[in-house]
């Protein structure tokens, strides 16, 4: 894990204590295999009473974790940009290397079969990278919406689901707050719209269950959205951001949704089919002489 020191700085005992709860807070995400974005960090720290709710707090808390991460304190690893990243072509040391990548990349489609087929479909880009270890592993696409779903993309996924009898469910997540609630109302409209027929969209997080449960910490509604009064008429003032939650939650809630579909025979007989399929490229690549 590096730390590696770019210039020493001394700190304030306050921010001092504030870089030893970051670190604190870092090791448990860690430890769950989860790394973490600046606002996440926030919201673990104002839900622990560390620091107030309010802007200047977070742009405070990133002057620090900026320092604290020149300085060596802070694993650089650790918090991460998950809206910026490089991109190019995957290269190989030999051709045997990139075979026995392959077994292990090896996956039939295991929805095929079944006679639902769930996709996950997130509000923010920068939590994209929280979602796709637990979509992995039930092998179900996932889809970072950015806010309001263009008309490109959401036709484009519409479009496929036109000749596909497979009971399709949409599984949402996005902020509490007027425009995170609608947006799940617009993917309903838009995509069965697009489909020609209903799609089925079930909102998982956030919800108010979910607020009452982990009481994530809340933020004045923004009454310059649109929808701001409609929203303040059912559930008051206050709003909240679905980076507040527990990559572990967000992870769980996922996993229930998704399993709550899946036929678990026809899933075993996938499996089967799969690992059978992988034996035969791992034999095959035994024999590759490289």
């Amino acid at each position: 894990m590096p730390r590696i020191t770019y210039h020493e700085k001394r700190f304030s005992a306050t921010s001092t204590a504030t870089i030893a709860e970051a670190n604190k807070i870092i090791s448990e995400y860690q430890a769950q295999g989860f790394d973490l974005t600046l606002r996440q960090l926030y919201y673990q720290m104002v839900a622990r009473d560390l620091l107030k709710n309010s802007q200047r707090s977070y742009k405070r808390l990133g002057r620090i974790v900026a320092d604290a991460r020149l300085a060596g304190l802070i694993d650089w690893n650790a918090i991460v940009d998950r809206t910026r990243s490089v991109s190019g072509n995957a290269h190989w040391n030999s051709p045997r290397e990139i075979i026995d990548a392959a077994v292990g990349q090896y996956r039939i489609d295991k929805w095929a079969d079944q006679p639902c087929r769930p996709e996950v479909w997130i509000e923010k880009d920068a939590l994209a990278g929280v979602i796709s270890g637990v979509c992995g592993e039930l092998d179900v696409k996932y889809f970072s919406c950015r806010g309001y779903t263009s008309a490109s993309e959401m036709w484009k996924a519409a479009y496929w689901r036109m000749g596909n009898d497979q009971r399709h469910v949409i599984i949402h997540l996005g902020d509490h707050d007027p425009s995170g609630v609608d947006m799940t109302r617009d993917i309903v409209e838009r995509l069965s719209l697009f489909a020609g027929r209903p799609i089925e969209v079930k909102r998982i997080a956030l919800n108010m269950d979910q607020i009452e449960r982990y009481g994530p910490p809340p933020n004045p509604t923004k009454i310059t959205d649109s929808r701001a009064d409609g929203y303040i008429d059912r559930y008051g003032f206050d709003s909240w951001e679905l980076d507040a939650l527990e990559p572990r939650v967000l992870a769980d809630e996922i996993r229930k949704a998704v399993l709550e579909l899946r036929d678990e025979d026809e899933w075993r007989i996938a499996v089967e089919v799969e690992n059978a399929h992988r034996g035969m490229l791992e034999r095959a690549a035994k024999n590759l002489a490289l």
